[in-house]
């Protein structure tokens, strides 16, 4: 297995597309050959119970339809002011009886023109009078005896439906019998004293339903059923399997679906059960015609499978030569670059994923190419500004022994002032120097730049004012060494030296959204405009500026830091002229 696993891992991308897409090909179709018979037997399954389901719930919602309209029917003749007066009336010489009974007439009348499944409307007060425009009383028994009336006064209002009423004293109505007929019932009360007023019975026609269900067939032996709350059939069609169905069969609420054998056959019988009729619709059809129609899908699926097969393994040939040839071209050039040749270019005519791919391919090399130009430049850049550096700290470094020397000369002789200018100028220079380090701590830097201040108020006497400000907390942190000093001299000798009166110089050092800000300040003559913008265009890309503007020692502090840290730090430079300029430095946090 290792080997054969390794012998395939040796073969080129041509053989193995190909392999791959002979397995996805071959796959499909064996697990279809395979297991066609599951899988299209159990979804021809699903879909024709889920058909089946919905058109048994949507018979049902149709009867409930029709039920509830017949309820509503009930309802509003049950509350017509003519229906009470009728109920009001205990004899046949009732004065009232004759009037009453042509306004309910024509109450009735209004009812079955509009509605032509109604066979006829029944109305039955508990004196036994009756009036109907479509039936009468067969015998002179008393209706309130009646088997029916007697049910749906104890329905207690509730709507009670008899299929095919069969041996009642009423007749049926004009050209149906009672086995053509649904007789719907509602026993009426009085609201205020819940007395029991009467019975309003409408014989609703079947054939309406018939109507309904008769065109509609599961697959192409089933049928639909309806069986009322006594498990009697209300409407099914012509057919032996429905009177072998047992009411028990659909007694289970939980289990709707079940699958009996009837005639030796197997069939599947869903229902469902109305809670407002109290109905069930019944659904039959034969599971041997699923079977059936599942052998003739399969074997259709097969033979199409074969042929599509033979044209995918040809297709299969054709794309993988597409796919293997720019690719075989792609890895000769990469090989190129392996060998140190940059200067190559993938070719092609490609708009594809291949084509994407040596786009990318000749993008990187062109960006390989100008990030070694650039780490270059970067490179050079930050030895010339080191070499810089050194030689700042070179130069003090013989004056600062000197100096050592002059200080306690002056200081034998009583020059005390010498003695602070000397002092402050050995200081500069001592953390200038610091052996040699790229960092300072921020204290260091803080005195490097008072010495440096010190020195120049002695020179500039009165002309010269300076404020420190450093935030506690601070020591902690270091930052890139002669950083503050070259911008105090920048804002001396370029800002506060151009003005008249004296000048002042305000440094201070904070710490700001976990980075490290220090600002110099100088009311000295401030920027023009033109000059301001073309000085933050040279901070913001060091490329660019004239060589007087990189004189300023702007210039080299913000390259260093930019060059140590990132893009991301900085110098950042307001300025107004004859107002003063406000140089900000941007520096990480660096703990010691």
């Amino acid at each position: 297995m290792v080997s054969w696993l390794s012998a395939f891992q040796r073969k080129g991308i041509r053989f193995k597309l190909l392999i791959y897409f002979l397995s996805l090909i071959l796959l499909p179709f064996l697990t279809i050959g395979l297991l066609s018979d599951f899988i299209y037997t159990g979804s021809i399954e699903r879909e024709t119970n889920l058909h089946a389901q919905e058109i048994i719930e949507q018979i049902q919602k149709n009867v409930e339809f029709y039920m509830s309209d017949m309820d509503h029917i009930t309802h509003y003749i049950s509350e017509d002011p003519s229906i009470h007066q009728f109920f009001q009336i205990r004899t046949t010489l009732d004065s009232n009886r004759v009037s009453t009974e042509t306004d309910v007439r024509r109450l009735l009348r209004t009812y079955t023109d509009v509605h032509p499944e109604i066979a006829g409307i029944l109305v039955v007060n508990k004196n036994d009078l009756y009036i109907s425009n479509e039936q009468y009383r067969i015998s002179r028994d008393p209706l309130t005896q009646e088997e029916w009336y007697k049910r749906a006064v104890s329905h207690d209002g509730n709507l009670l439906l008899i299929s095919r009423p069969i041996g009642r004293n009423i007749s049926s109505g004009h050209d149906v019998s009672a086995d053509e007929v649904l007789s719907v019932l509602k026993a009426i009360k009085d609201t205020k004293t819940n007395e029991l007023l009467g019975v309003i019975a409408i014989d609703f026609k079947l054939d309406t339903i018939e109507k309904m269900i008769q065109k509609i067939t599961l697959g192409k032996t089933g049928f639909i059923a309806i069986m009322d709350e006594a498990g009697e059939i209300v409407y099914s069609p012509d057919n032996p399997v429905v009177y072998r169905i047992n009411a028990k069969w659909l007694e289970d609420s939980l289990n709707t679906q079940m699958v009996q054998r009837i005639n030796n056959n197997l069939y599947q019988i869903m229902y469902t059960k109305s809670d407002f009729t109290k109905w069930k619709v019944i659904g039959v059809f034969s599971v041997n015609e699923i079977f059936k129609e599942a052998t003739s899908i399969r074997i259709y699926t097969l033979l199409i499978a074969c042929v599509t097969m033979i044209i995918a393994v040809i297709v299969a040939i054709f794309y993988t030569s597409s796919i293997a040839s720019p690719m075989n071209k792609l890895k000769n050039i990469m090989k190129k670059v392996e060998s140190g040749d940059l200067n190559v270019h993938f070719d092609h005519t490609y708009y594809d994923e291949i084509g994407q791919v040596g786009n990318g391919f000749n993008n990187m090399l062109k960006e390989i190419r100008n990030l070694i130009e650039l780490v270059y430049k970067e490179q050079q850049g930050k030895r010339e500004a080191e070499i810089k550096i050194l030689q700042a700290q070179i130069k003090p470094h013989f004056l600062y022994n000197t100096l050592d020397a002059i200080q306690w000369m002056a200081h034998e002789r009583g020059a005390k002032d010498l003695v602070e200018m000397i002092d402050a100028l050995t200081n500069f220079f001592r953390i200038g120097l610091s052996k040699g380090k790229e960092t300072l701590s921020v204290r260091d830097e803080i005195e490097h730049v008072r010495s440096y201040l010190i020195i120049q108020k002695i020179r500039y006497e009165d002309k010269l004012e300076f404020e420190i400000d450093c935030d506690e907390g601070l020591d902690q942190y270091l930052v890139l060494k002669l950083t503050l000093q070259p911008l105090v001299e920048n804002a001396i000798y370029h800002g506060i030296k151009a003005r008249r009166g004296v000048g002042k110089v305000t440094v201070r050092a904070k710490k700001i959204n976990d980075m490290l800000v220090f600002s110099v300040a100088d009311n000295g003559i401030g920027l023009l405009s033109e000059k301001l913008q073309e000085l933050s265009g040279m901070l913001g890309n060091t490329e660019k500026g004239s060589n007087e503007l990189k004189g300023f020692g702007l210039y080299n502090v913000n390259e260093r830091i930019k060059l140590n840290y990132g893009s991301g730090y900085g110098l950042a430079i307001q300025s107004e002229y004859q107002i003063g300029t406000i140089v900000e430095v941007r520096h990480p946090l660096l703990e010691k």
